[in-house]
């Protein structure tokens, strides 16, 4: 367990002790009462463990496991939601009805095969947590009735870079280890896995292979499942290990099947994984368009050129207005270069050739200074989780949704979702401002992600923030969108992946969790139905 000095906080970003002072929240509150034209905010106090009236645990684990399991109230309550808006709210009313019986903190494969052998033969669901930061319910304990109690399974014992084969790039990690333990422990070696979700300070490797996580590189190698050469797997019915190969066109891939299975097949104990050498050249520029037609026309054209730009992070003139990178004029390009072999002035300069060629104006390199833009929005990236903690503790409502299309179906898709979701905006709050940024372009499209910041009413926050994520949900599906490029599916997204997949391929993925999770015990609710029980 992590001593109480260096614990995280059981209801949102980081360790306690940190996020934004007093201070910085009461100028952050300034800020959005001017943007959004409103009378004024109030500073909520976060929770305390000893306010929250846990129900008493439903089980006792048998004696020769009891070492693992925890029912410390911390835990528990730890162990309950991930990080979204929505668990937020809920931790500030101090609603913790769905804490996990137990929580289990496995020391080994073998201990952990214990533990799923003995929640299937009781009839026990299990939830596996690594950082739980998960945005979308994917590691919150409500699984229906169908089960005898639900354990949440925490991999934190399962850490490290266990092997490095530097004669194929590539190393054997353990599924529990935190992004920042992992490129520590690779860096000795000149090697780096270069995976950087905005949670990477508190998630695992195992969480980005279960979720499909979106990482550092905005073209190309976007997503964890193209750096996966191998997976380990334990599920109720036994460990299942795939093939270490540099690919292979034997049948469907293995490795593949648990690369977004969230939980719901088994738990990934461990990765083999392709990494690179540490990048020592770079470059970079932000580049300024007037209109946001014209940088959506440079992206598309930058993704299709075969260039392969590390970053290419488009703001539209709202997303740079609230990230501080711009002042709501134009939208912003964040454009960047990297490599560990060679100079790269070449790329950057045709890529600003591209731009300058839909009135796009560069201005200056990736400096890292405070009038950079590139360098203001990734700080403002990279203290997402403190950020949103902050809004909701000034009773705002602040969260986002991503997504994917074809580039041919952007321009009715973004102005459908952008008037179906402004339209649940004014209706739930009144008013409030909806931007949107491309996380990631791909030569057929790219990963619109919409942010949404509006005044909240006290006690009706849920109320207000489902309504909108309805509209919004809804609005995706009907243009022919994907509802989730990277936050994954969790229980928040169910509904709408099940229609988003042909009907024959999810019964597909029922067959396969039946034939791998005969009792249904693994994550239930997520992706699919609960097996045991209804929702």
């Amino acid at each position: 367990m992590v001593s109480a000095a260096a614990r995280r906080k059981f209801w949102g970003w980081g360790l306690e002790g940190e996020g934004l002072p007093t201070s910085e929240i009461e100028q952050l509150g300034a800020v959005f009462t001017r943007r959004l034209g409103i009378d004024g905010v109030r500073v909520q106090e976060p929770p305390r463990v000893e306010e929250l009236d846990l129900r008493a645990p439903r089980l006792v684990p048998p004696a020769s496991l009891e070492p693992a399991f925890s029912t410390d109230p911390y835990d528990r309550a730890a162990h309950t939601y991930g990080r979204s808006f929505r668990d937020l709210v809920r931790a500030f009313r101090r609603d913790y009805a769905h804490a996990p019986d137990l929580v289990a903190f496995p020391r080994g494969e073998d201990e952990l095969t214990s533990v799923l052998d003995w929640c299937g033969d009781a009839g026990v669901a299990a939830i596996p947590f690594g950082g739980g930061s998960s945005v979308v319910g994917g590691v919150e304990p409500d699984v229906g009735d169908g089960y005898r109690g639900v354990i949440s399974v925490d991999l934190r014992h399962l850490q490290g870079v266990l092997e490095v084969d530097g004669t194929s790039r590539a190393a054997r990690i353990a599924a529990g280890t935190l992004g920042p333990a992992l490129e520590a422990q690779l860096k000795p070696h000149g090697l780096t896995l270069r995976h950087f979700p905005q949670s990477f300070e508190w998630s695992t490797l195992g969480g980005w292979i279960a979720t499909r996580s979106g990482g550092h590189y905005a073209t190309l190698h976007t997503h964890i499942d193209e750096f996966v050469e191998a997976v380990r797997v334990v599920t109720p019915r036994g460990v299942l290990q795939t093939r270490r190969l540099p690919a292979s066109g034997a049948g469907p891939s293995a490795e593949r099947l648990f690369c977004g299975s969230e939980g719901t097949l088994g738990v990934i104990t461990e990765a083999w994984m392709r990494v690179q050498p540490r990048p020592r050249f770079r470059a970079g520029a932000s580049v300024f368009f007037a209109s946001f037609a014209d940088a959506v026309e440079a992206s598309r054209e930058l993704a299709q050129s075969g260039l392969h730009p590390a970053n290419c992070r488009l703001l539209g003139h709202e997303e740079a207005l609230i990230s501080g990178s711009g002042d709501g004029s134009q939208s912003i390009l964040v454009l960047g270069f990297e490599s560990a072999d060679h100079e790269l002035g070449p790329w950057l300069a045709r890529a600003l050739e591209i731009c300058a060629s839909h009135r796009g104006e560069a201005r200056g390199g990736e400096s890292g200074g405070d009038s950079d833009p590139a360098a203001a929005w990734r700080a403002s990236f990279l203290r997402g989780g403190y950020l949103r903690d902050g809004l909701v503790r000034l009773g705002l409502i602040s969260e986002t949704f991503e997504t994917a299309v074809t580039w041919d179906r952007f321009w009715e898709f973004h102005e459908g979702v952008l008037a179906a979701t402004r339209q649940a905006v004014r209706q739930a709050c009144g008013g409030g401002v909806v931007s949107c940024r491309f996380a990631y372009v791909y030569p057929d499209g790219p990963s619109p992600y919409y942010s949404v910041f509006a005044p909240g009413r006290p006690g009706q926050e849920l109320e207000q923030w489902d309504e909108i994520k309805l509209a919004a949900s809804e609005a995706i599906a009907a243009l022919g969108g994907t509802i989730t490029h990277h936050h994954a599916v969790g229980r928040d997204h169910r509904r709408w992946y099940l229609r988003e997949v042909p009907q024959l391929f999810a019964a597909a993925l029922r067959g396969a969790k039946a034939e791998l999770d005969p009792a249904g015990i693994m994550n239930p609710g997520v992706l699919l139905e609960p097996a045991g029980g209804t929702r």
